[in-house]
């Protein structure tokens, strides 16, 4: 069978427009992370020449912002608040870092440039969410910075931490037998802890709860009548 020409495979592929070039750029850096990403080799990827996706994207900077706001475009946003507030910040909260956990390389670059409509819809719906509990403008402002710092800077830790996280209780394990426990007898109890207890809470949850309960005892004293 004769091999078909690089004119008839380029006619085969899809035109390059700016969603595909977003698209491979993400899955790049997920397979081979951030550093590894240039126009050369993402064109490389692509099967076209480095100077096409300049029709596309302005530079390597434009790259990457939209690459942000392709990840964001995954978080899971309500189309409008349930009865349940909490449950409403809860889900929205956790779907973001489960996110930015699915694409590593994109927590530490969040805050790197101006949030487009994407990330603004996301930023949006948190504070349309506490305000529509009841928060003043004050308190939403507040709990929005905490919850998105948690968000971000939790998964960060994540990302950072140096073992992996279902290798915990064998690392636990052995870092136990090692260290002085009648010297730090408290941090013992807490590496044993994790020993004992292999399928324990991430903390995520726990941390964004104790935001959520600060919120809600300003919406309860909020609503106290005066004494």
């Amino acid at each position: 069978m004769p091999r078909r020409s690089k004119t008839s495979r380029a006619r085969s592929r899809p035109p390059l427009n700016r969603d595909r070039i977003l698209e491979a750029a993400v899955a790049l850096a997920d397979g081979r992370g951030v550093a590894s990403l240039s126009m050369r080799e993402l064109a490389s990827e692509m099967g076209c020449g480095a100077m096409s996706l300049y029709n596309h994207v302005a530079h390597k900077d434009d790259l990457l912002e939209g690459m942000i706001e392709r990840v964001a475009g995954e978080f899971t946003i309500p189309e409008a608040p349930t009865e349940d507030w909490r449950a409403d910040v809860r889900r929205l909260a956790r779907s973001a870092q489960r996110t930015l956990m699915r694409h590593p390389w994109a927590a530490p670059r969040w805050s790197d440039h101006e949030p487009g409509p994407i990330r603004l819809r996301y930023l949006d719906a948190i504070l349309r969410l506490l305000r529509e509990a009841g928060c003043s403008v004050h308190d939403a402002c507040t709990a929005f910075h905490a919850i998105t710092t948690h968000v971000v800077g939790f998964t960060l830790q994540r990302i950072d931490f140096p073992i992996a996280y279902g290798d915990l209780q064998s690392v636990a394990s052995d870092f136990l037998g090692r260290m002085p426990r009648e010297e730090f007898p408290w941090f013992a109890e807490h590496v044993r802890h994790h020993v004992e207890t292999p399928k324990m809470e991430d903390g995520f949850d726990f941390v964004l709860d104790l935001i959520l309960d600060e919120v809600e005892r300003g919406l309860d004293r909020a609503e106290a009548p005066p004494s």
